[in-house]
Order: structure tokens, then sequence, then C-alpha cells
């Protein structure tokens, strides 16, 4: 009576199982798959010229001859650009011209000292110096075209005291008055202002595309010598040219909304409006995009808080301070579980001790890493005449207790799963109790050891909150010892997103260490399956 029933018992079961199964696979691709997606856009991507430059020039990669001349192709194409935006500037930010003219004053009186004039012909001239340049610094402060063309008019018209000046340092107020007066004769002076917030978001825009002009000096923040080095990170600095965003309040009381403007509406019937096209139409010929395998991302160093290079060093301390943690943990936590497996009776004493196993296993990683700072950093670093600090010593033992109680834990399970006709055969033959255990028990019950030690590397890999306070540092050397600090992808990870404003400007640098973690757990764990898996064929007789 009961058959069809326990046959659909049965049946639903084996569905909800294959669900549960399918529901784990497809929650690992919902996380997996954005970050190996947008993490392999640090390795492939479309990288422009300022990427080749600066691999050539930081870390001395590429043709130097093809990238030069790729570099004077793409500024034959910017120059045009930059000559719309100085010819508009020459209008507006007038600082320079000021500077230069009171300069030019100073420098003409120190001119007339050195002639053989008498004192009456020097203050004539220096008064005349000193007409001319009130005029012409009257003529930059006004904002009005007629008034500003006024002023210039008055210094042109003085065609006598130009041919008095002819040869003197002076004579250049005459100079600069006419290129002035061509600038007034385009620019708005009224409107000045206004266009100079906008000209300054323009600069801005274009210094972040194209980075410094070859005439400009050279920034000393790395990341500020160079422009766009990506094709998306260039779309955006694009975008940010080409449009401007305001808040607006469209109903009274209400939040303010965000809206978005041509930047060329802005400078309407200006010289500068011809930038924006120019730009939009032209970019890909300034940037030149190819796409880039850069396979080196994995080697690399990093520059500029992450926001070039790669993640070499991170790779290098992470596997550090992994393998360390497991070579200080896996013999303790073997050792642990056969005392108590094949030695230890049930009494107090090992009941005590699975107690504490099972309550390190819950601890919280936080409680391990402030343990290790306390004890390991603190205290046991100074007593072996070490440097009191972080290190890789401190973070290794630290993550060792932390996957102590995996490893002894899985060992433990492994060492009872075999057969107890091995080891009494074993003893039948005359081996000892230990002997029987390392020739016979140890080897048949290694496979479910490494899957407590492929558990193991996983957590030790990732863990962040233990290497903060042990052994990690953002940014650093490479470590030559184990007492010094090491950059890992846990701890760099979590820099990056919240305390590194530089990685900010480079989201695909955070998914790709992001990525690179995941990778290099895989490849342990892949690494540890493919060991275990010869050890079973091999105690099979395969």
């Amino acid at each position: 009576m009961n058959i069809p029933w326990r046959m659909r018992a049965n049946s639903v079961f084996t569905v909800v199982a294959l669900l549960s199964v399918l529901l784990i696979v497809a929650s690992l691709l919902v996380i997996l798959l954005p970050i190996l997606w947008r993490g392999g856009s640090a390795v492939v991507f479309r990288g422009t010229v300022e990427f080749r430059r600066m691999q050539l020039e930081q870390f001395q990669r590429g043709d130097t001859a093809a990238v030069r001349a790729e570099v004077e192709r793409a500024a034959g194409v910017r120059r045009h650009a930059y000559e719309i935006i100085d010819r508009f500037s020459a209008g507006l930010d007038t600082a320079g011209l000021e500077t230069k003219a009171r300069q030019l004053h100073r420098e003409f009186g120190a001119q007339l000292r050195n002639r053989n004039l008498d004192d009456d012909d020097i203050f004539d001239l220096r008064e005349l110096s000193g007409e001319l340049r009130d005029e012409f610094l009257a003529a930059l402060e006004s904002s009005d075209n007629a008034e500003a063309l006024g002023h210039l008019e008055t210094i042109l018209s003085r065609t006598d005291d130009e041919r008095r000046l002819h040869g003197t340092l002076a004579a250049a107020f005459f100079d600069m008055a006419r290129e002035y007066r061509d600038v007034v004769g385009r620019v708005d002076l009224s409107h000045r202002e206004e266009y100079l917030d906008s000209l300054q978001q323009v600069k801005e825009a274009m210094q972040n595309l194209l980075g410094p002009q070859s005439s400009e000096r050279l920034p000393a923040i790395v990341m500020e010598q160079y422009g766009a080095t990506r094709w998306d990170q260039a779309q955006q600095h694009l975008d940010h040219l080409l449009w401007s965003e305001t808040w607006v309040a469209v109903v009274p009381g209400q939040p303010l909304v965000k809206t978005r403007a041509p930047m060329e509406e802005r400078f309407a019937g200006t010289e500068l409006a011809e930038l924006f096209p120019y730009v939009r139409d032209n970019a890909e010929a300034m940037l030149r995009p190819e796409w880039t395998f850069y396979w080196r991302y994995f080697l690399d160093d990093s520059m500029s808080g992450h926001y070039f290079g790669g993640v070499g060093p991170e790779i290098l301390g992470t596997l550090m301070v992994t393998v360390l943690a497991i070579l200080l943990a896996l013999p303790v936590g073997v050792i642990t579980a056969a005392y108590v497996v094949e030695y230890g009776r049930e009494t107090v004493m090992i009941k005590a001790l699975r107690m504490c196993v099972n309550t390190l296993a819950g601890v919280p990683s936080i409680v391990f890493g402030l343990f290790g700072l306390a004890f390991f950093v603190i205290y046991l670093q100074p007593k072996l005449g070490l440097p009191q600090g972080s290190s890789i010593l401190a973070g290794g033992l630290t993550l060792s207790l932390l996957v102590l109680p995996v490893i002894i834990r899985a060992s433990e399970e492994a060492i009872r799963s075999v057969p107890p006709s091995y080891k009494e055969a074993a003893l039948a033959l005359g081996a000892s109790r230990f002997r029987c255990f390392v020739t016979v028990t140890l080897p048949a019950a290694m496979p479910g050891i490494l899957t407590g030690l492929i558990l193991s590397m996983s957590r030790a890999a990732g863990e962040t909150a233990p290497i903060l306070f042990t052994a990690g540092v953002a940014m650093g050397p490479i470590p030559t010892s184990i007492a010094q600090p090491t950059r890992t992808l846990a701890y760099s990870s979590y820099d990056m997103a919240v305390g590194d404003k530089m990685a900010m400007l480079a989201p695909h640098n955070q998914f790709g260490m992001v990525m690179t973690l995941v990778a290099v757990v895989l490849i342990l764990n892949i690494t540890a399956i493919i060991v275990r898996g010869r050890m079973a064929r091999k105690l099979r007789g395969r």
C-alpha cells in the first residue's frame, strides 16, 4: 500500500535535490561571472597610445621608435584642439598677462639703468612705460569689450612713443596690445566669469583625456603624466568634456534633479564651440586605441595607488602567507587528530580538547586577528629579536590557528574512515602501532586529509581580518624575509574598496584584484584535488 507513496516521495526528493544543485550553481554563476567579466577587462582591453607610452616609460616595454612615432601622430591631431583652447583662454585667463605686464615694466627699469642715459630721460621713459602698463592692465580688468578696446587703441595710437621705445623691452607693450585686441574681437568679456568656470572644467577633462601638453612641465604624480590609457576610460572623460551636469529645481520644495546639456551650448557663438565636435570626431585619432592583452598584469607592481600596473606583489604575498600557514598548521593538525583517534581515550582531557577545537572553529576571524596582533606582533616578535610590527611570520601563525580546527576535524574523520582490517593486518605482521600509523593508516587517510587541506587553503588565502592586523600593508616593497609585512590580494581588495581613492578611478583594477584572488584560490584547490585524486588512485592500485 505504501509503495506508490514511497516512489512519489523518492521522485520529489530527487527533484528537490536537483533543484538545490542547480540553485547553488546559479548562485555561483551570478556571483562569479560579473567578477570574472569585469576583472578580465584588467587584462584584455583596448589600450590607447597613452598606455603604450606609459609601458615604455615606466616599464621599458615596447618598440621605442614605433611608440614615439605613434605619439607624434597623435600629437599632430591634438595640436589643433590645444590651439583652440589657448586662443580662447587668452581673453579670459588674464592673470598671466597681468603678471607679464608688471614684470616687463620692472625689467625695463633695470634695462634703462644699464644704458648711458641722464636721469631725466630715464624718468621720462619709465613714466611712459608705466602709462602703457596701466592702460594695458585697465584693458585686462575691463569686462566691457568697447571699454577694453578703448584702452588698447590708446596704446596703439601712440606711434611716436612706439618708435621711441623701439629696441627696448617696453616695446612689447604694443605687441601685447595688438594680440589682446584680436582676442577682444572674438570674446564677449561680459561673460568672462561664467566662461572661466566652464573653461576650467574643459581643461580638466582634456587633461584627463589626453594628458599634459608636451610643452607643459611634467607632473610629479605618475597618473597625471598620462591621459586615458584605456578606451573605456577615454569614453568616460570624453563624456565629461562634451556634456555638463547641473542640479536644478524642477518642482519647488522637491529635491534637485540632475540634468545634462551639451557643453557646446555654454560656449555657443565663441571660438571654443568648435572644440567639442572636433574632439568628438577625432577622439580615436588622438588616442589610437588597439586591443591589448596585458598578461603582465599578474606580474607587474602597481603604481599611483593601483591606478597603473598589476598585482604581482599581491599574488606573491598571498602565496607566502597561505603556504606558511599550511606548513605550520598541517603537521600540528594531523598529529592532534592521530593522537585523538589512535591513542586517546574518552577521557575528560580528550573531551575538553574536542570542545576547544569545536569552539575554535566558530570563533570569528577578526578575533584571530586581534589575538595575532596582541600575541605574535606585540609580544612574541620582540622576544624573538624581531622588530615589532606586521610581518609574514605573524600573519602565517595567525592564519595557522584559524585553519587548524578544519585540518584537525578533516584529519580525524579521514583517519577514522580507514578500514580496521588495514591496521589489523599490519599489526599481525609485527608492526608497531606507530609504524602501522605512519606506513598504513596515514597514507590511506591522506586523500581525506587533503580535503581538509583544500578547505584550509581556500580560507587562508581569502581571509582579510587576520591579515589586516598582523601582516598586510596597502603599499610597500616586495618583502625579502618573513619578518617584513606584505601585500595580499584579500587585503588589497579591501583597501581598494574602502580606502584607496585613487583606485576608485580605475574600477577595472578593483575587479581584476578580486578576479585574481578567485583564480588563485581555484588554482590552489585544483592542484590539491589533482594530487588527492592521484593518491587515491595509487591506493586503489591503479
